[in-house]
């Protein structure tokens, strides 16, 4: 049998980075094309699935009932998770559809590890879910085993930088339970005697990470599911999804067609991996994934392997999972091969492996465990996986149709992120939101213009894939798939040195540098796929220089942008902002209904405030402006009748907020329209103590207190063009936010610029703002706010109208928070040494971990850091003020504890004098 030594002489004789091309290493990769009886650690498995008697059937499994309260598409990992969470939740009639055999698809060739650390304390308390379900819950119920192995995990440092982003993952563990220590070669030696450690700088070992048995987890999902009243059908292959569109207009979920007859039923939830796509567009539902080969390969026994836990060596992009005497080692590669024309008929497939693709996993493997050079290959595991353009899982109801819930794109982690993922669909389906913070894996993240775009999808899901690995550093941006959408003054701020980051599609300023233009350039796949990789790519370089844990090159540029902003003034570009008009007869009754404060006050008003659930977690926050009637149409100023609001927020999670609106609208069979003017709409802002004398030169309006108080709007004129000015700030600081039409944008700028030359008017990027923002308190949607925060957790309950006897969403929630007592807080703490943070850091309080931070940043004016996270009392109950003010806190960096500051009022002007012009 060939050993991995010579797979990787024969693969280096050949050129590099061909991913088509088929080497034909026999005697290596077994004959070509897809094979169903590959020598694979499931083989027993597989040949029972793919050869039993139900195989040759071309009937379902049972017959299918008329009606299901929901169908589930897809019997891997994900689909019968979904099942058996949801029939755990008591949902009566609840339907699996698998076209083959549970798991033919790519659950069954999956290396099945469970690793529970990751740079997301969500995806912590995902993982933890799984690792429950797998390890205890399932086996207690049905008295099967599962297959599950704890065998421990090693995560592999061989650069600084790497063992810093293993320690930050240490301390968030801390929060959430998860055992792990920091371990020095001479240490991970001792423990994997095997493993070469002459390079490493250290290791993280986590004793509790494990193994799953695909095949073993998932029938024991169903056997589950089952017996709590689910149906799972084999053998039936879905063809169509009906659709009917209700008396609003509405496009809903009708039924499931399949060759052997149709399911009527209001909930579809499309777990069909790789073949998530096909099934989207027979429901007109985008679904933005690739297919990519994905292999591994499987060693004879290695003498002393046996016990050892799994090996993650993140620089060399490989992986050695423990497979009883021997080892299976595979990775991510920079030039992936993709699955062009995904089959329908491809069930317990494999394709041959690529040894020039799969090479560099053998050189890293070698390297690692030496004895590798002389052993066997046993066999070789390439099958299809799904890749997404954020490497996050595709989740929840797609906007498009009411009733189509999307569970899939895992990116080959839809094992071990499965339980937790099911769990979270189950209530999303049940309930209409998870109980968790999921934004960061909800289809409503992408834009459509973002989802429909076949080249945005293929390169951002290369980059995914190609970084897999990567260290994820706080400030990092893609390469892939830029310059999608860009405002009017894009040009301008480059040529100004403006340092763009990458929003959803959105360029907008992130800061700038005085080095000159660094434009986003074509994305040349790191030069696989015989591309021309960029050469002397200024961007690429400012990039790989935030590439660190501590404060960047760039560190004192932002520190001139703030303090220019606190001096004199500052102007940012926001035109990525989401900007929508809710208009109609029933404006606002849905307004009252969808937002916390009271927004119906006089035209002229604007107010901040937050959108809600039904639990009380917070969808968004936003500013509303009541607008005044009009007849004559323009961007600013839209002709109607009755109520009108303008609703601005921010651009990152516009689409987000489109669809909560939308659903809501819906739900409540409100009759208005929601209106998205954000392509027609730039934004410009002024904020400082400057402001008010430079923009007095620019609009023909009187800037006064009297005249132009704080949280009202006017239409003005600003240098002849029409535009809504708003006295608002985000800094804190006296300013105006100017909505400006698409093709003003540029004079009136340039007006902004020429006016404020002898003020001191500089231009700021996002990076200011986070830093400005967090010293005034400020809070920011998905860091110290997210959907399973409540405003009054989040010291934001002046944005909710409890005084008054107007209901709106999520009030019922709130007010039994209230009377129960709030059991977490978030707090803001200061640390006096001047080290960086980012969020993710252990919060102590009197020598016991009470939360983690959300967000950190530094604050210039203030000259220390600031970070801000929820904190609960360790003795489960209600967290008062009186606990908050006492004990004596640190936080957690990397391992290292510093002393922190507990602060009930921001820290930078708590009376708010600034912002009203008192300086």
């Amino acid at each position: 049998m060939a050993s991995l030594n010579r797979a990787l002489l024969v693969a280096t004789a050949c050129p590099r980075w061909r991913p088509a091309q088929r080497l034909g290493l026999q005697a290596l990769a077994g004959a070509a094309g897809p094979k169903a009886e590959k020598n694979v650690p499931y083989q027993r498995t597989l040949k029972e699935e793919a050869q039993g008697p139900g195989a040759a059937s071309r009937g379902p499994s049972q017959p299918l009932p008329s009606t299901a309260s929901v169908v589930v598409i897809g019997g891997g990992s994900v689909g019968c998770q979904t099942l058996y969470h949801l029939a755990k939740l008591g949902v009566a009639g609840a339907v699996l559809l698998e076209r083959e055999r549970l798991t033919s698809g790519t659950t069954w060739h999956t290396a099945g590890l469970l690793w529970q650390l990751r740079p997301s304390d969500v995806e912590v308390e995902l993982l933890a879910h799984t690792r429950r379900v797998v390890s205890r819950d399932l086996e207690e119920e049905t008295g099967m085993h599962t297959g599950w192995i704890q065998n421990g995990g090693l995560f592999i440092a061989s650069s600084r930088q790497r063992l810093d982003e293993y320690k930050r993952l240490m301390s968030l563990g801390k929060a959430y339970g998860v055992e792990s220590h920091v371990l020095s070669p001479a240490e991970t030696k001792v423990l994997y005697p095997l493993m070469k450690v002459d390079d490493l700088y250290g290791t993280l070992y986590v004793p509790q990470d494990g193994t799953m048995d695909p095949a073993g987890t998932c029938s024991t999902l169903a056997r589950a599911a089952v017996a709590r009243g689910a149906r799972v059908i084999e053998n039936c292959t879905v063809t169509g999804i009906r659709v009917r569109t209700d008396d609003f207009g509405v496009r809903r979920v009708a039924a499931v067609e399949t060759e052997h007859g149709s399911i009527q039923t209001p909930c579809v939830v499309n777990c069909a991996g790789v073949w998530a796509g096909a099934v989207g567009r027979m429901a007109g539902v985008k679904v933005p994934l690739v297919a990519m080969h994905h292999a591994y390969v499987v060693t004879e026994r290695i003498e002393g392997i046996q016990n050892m836990p799994n090996v993650r060596d993140h620089d060399a992009s490989v992986y050695l999972r423990l497979q009883g005497d021997a080892l299976s080692v595979g990775g991510y590669e920079a030039n992936p091969i993709f699955w062009e024309e995904v089959s329908d008929k491809f069930t317990f497939g494999l394709f041959d492996l690529d040894w020039d693709v799969f090479t560099q996993h053998i050189e890293g493997a070698i390297n690692r465990v030496p004895v590798l050079e002389t052993t066997g290959i046993k066999s070789t595991v390439c099958g299809p996986e799904s890749f997404t353009p954020d490497h996050k899982p595709l989740m929840g109801e797609a906007p498009e149709l009411r009733g189509f819930f999307l569970g899939c794109g895992f990116n080959s982690a839809g094992m071990m992120l499965g339980g937790g993922c099911g769990q979270e669909l189950a209530h999303w389906v049940m309930h209409g939101r998870p109980e968790k913070d999921m934004y960061s894996y909800d289809i409503r993240r992408f834009h459509p213009s973002l989802t429909a775009h076949q080249r945005w999808v293929r390169e951002r899901s290369h980059e995914s894939y190609a970084k897999n690995y990567a260290v994820v550093f706080p400030h990092d941006e893609p390469l892939a798939g830029r310059n999608m959408r860009r405002s009017l003054l894009h040009e301008e701020l480059l040529g100004q040195g403006c340092v763009f980051q990458e929003r959803h599609g959105w360029e907008r300023p992130g800061w700038f540098s005085p080095q000159g233009p660094a434009p986003v350039l074509e994305y040349d796949y790191y030069g696989a796929y015989r591309k021309r990789p960029h050469r002397d790519y200024a961007y690429a370089r400012l990039l790989a220089d935030e590439y660190t844990f501590s404060f960047p090159p760039q560190h004192h540029v932002i520190q001139k942008e703030c303090l220019a902003c606190r001096g004199a003034a500052a102007v940012f570009d926001m035109s990525y902002f989401g900007k929508f008009y809710l208009l109609g007869p029933d404006a606002r009754r849905a307004a009252d209904w969808l937002f916390s404060a009271n927004v119906s006050r006089p035209p002229g008003s604007t107010v901040y405030t937050c959108m809600l659930n039904h639990r009380g977690g917070t969808e968004s926050d936003l500013t509303v402006s009541r607008l005044a009637p009009g007849t004559q149409a323009c961007p600013v100023a839209p002709a109607f009748e009755g109520d009108g609001y303008y609703l601005a927020v921010g651009g990152g999670i516009a689409q987000h907020n489109w669809c909560h609106i939308t659903t809501v609208l819906q739900d409540q069979r409100f009759r208005c329209q929601l209106v998205d003017c954000s392509e027609d709409l730039g934004l410009i802002s002024i904020q400082g103590p400057a402001s008010r004398a430079i923009l007095q030169e620019v609009l023909d309006a009187d800037l006064s207190d009297a005249a132009f108080s704080f949280s009202t709007h006017q239409l003005v004129q600003a240098a002849g063009h029409l535009v809504r000015a708003m006295r608002l700030s985000f800094v804190g600081e006296l300013g105006w936010e100017l909505h400006v039409p698409r093709a003003s944008c540029l004079p009136v700028y340039r007006a902004v610029m020429a006016a404020g030359a002898q003020h001191g008017l500089v231009n700021a990027g996002y990076r200011a703002i986070d830093s400005l923002s967090i010293e005034k308190g400020y809070r920011h949607w998905h860091a110290e706010l997210r959907p399973d925060d409540s405003p009054l957790e989040a010291g934001l309950a002046f944005t909710c109208k409890l005084k008054s006897a107007e209901p709106f969403l999520g009030r019922e929630a709130l007010e039994k928070q209230r009377a129960e007592g709030l059991r977490r807080r978030l707090v803001c703490l200061t640390v006096e040494e001047k080290v960086p943070m980012f969020g993710l850091e252990a919060i102590w309080r009197d020598g016991q971990v009470v939360g983690h931070v959300r967000r950190a940043d530094f604050g210039f004016t203030v000259d220390k850091t600031i970070a801000y996270g929820y904190i609960r009392d360790p003795s489960g109950g209600p967290i008062s003020l009186d606990f908050v003010k006492s004990g004596d806190y640190a936080l957690e960096r990397m391992g290292v504890p510093y002393a922190a500051q507990v602060h009930l009022k921001p820290l930078f002007d708590p009376e708010n004098k600034r912002m009203k012009g008192i300086y």
